[in-house]
C-alpha cells in the first residue's frame, strides 16, 4: 500500500483545524468548513449506514447546522449554559479513498468535556467526506460513530 503523505498530511492539518475552532467556540468559521449540501450525522446505531432512515442523534443539513450553533451561541439552551470546555484529541488519520473530487477519511477522535467540575470522554470513529476544492478542503460529510452511542449519553450541549 502507497501512502499519499502530502495528502494525509493535508487532511490532518483540516481535521486538526477544524477541531480546535469548535473547542474554542468559533461556530461561525466551522460553519464556513462545510458544502452547502452537507451531512454532519451522529447515528444511534454504530452498524446504521442508511442514516436517512434510522434514528440519529443529529442528522443536521446546513439550515439544521445553523439552528444548532444559533442555539449554542444565544445561551437559549439551558444544556448550553452548563457547558464549561471540550478538548478533542484525533489521530489513526486514515485516507480511505483519494480522489479528485472527494477524499474520504477516517480518524479515532476522543472528546473531553468538563461539566460542572466532571470530565466526561466520548470516544468515536469519525468518517469525513472532504471536497477538494482552490481554498482547500471543504466537508460534505461528517459521521460521528460515538463508541457508546446506544448507551446512557448525558446531555450533549456540544459539536462532536
Amino acid at each position: 500500500m502507497k501512502l499519499h503523505t502530502q495528502l494525509l498530511n493535508d487532511v490532518t492539518a483540516f481535521i486538526w483545524h477544524e477541531a480546535d475552532l469548535l473547542d474554542h467556540k468559533c461556530y461561525q468559521a466551522w460553519l464556513d468548513l462545510w458544502t452547502d449540501n452537507g451531512l454532519y450525522i451522529v447515528p444511534a446505531d454504530l452498524d446504521a449506514t442508511d442514516y436517512e432512515s434510522t434514528l440519529n442523534l443529529a442528522l443536521d443539513d446546513s439550515a439544521m447546522r445553523r439552528m444548532r450553533v444559533a442555539r449554542l451561541e444565544s445561551g437559549e439552551s439551558v444544556s448550553a449554559k452548563a457547558t464549561m470546555n471540550t478538548l478533542r484529541m484525533l489521530s489513526r488519520v486514515r485516507v480511505l479513498e483519494a480522489g479528485d473530487d472527494l477524499v474520504v477519511v477516517r480518524c479515532a477522535q476522543t472528546l473531553n468535556e468538563m461539566r460542572h467540575g466532571a470530565l466526561v470522554t466520548y470516544p468515536a470513529d469519525v468518517e469525513y467526506h472532504l471536497r477538494p476544492g482552490e481554498q482547500g478542503f471543504r466537508i460534505e460529510r461528517k459521521v460521528v460513530k460515538l463508541l457508546h452511542a446506544d448507551s446512557f449519553l448525558r446531555t450533549v450541549s456540544f459539536i462532536f
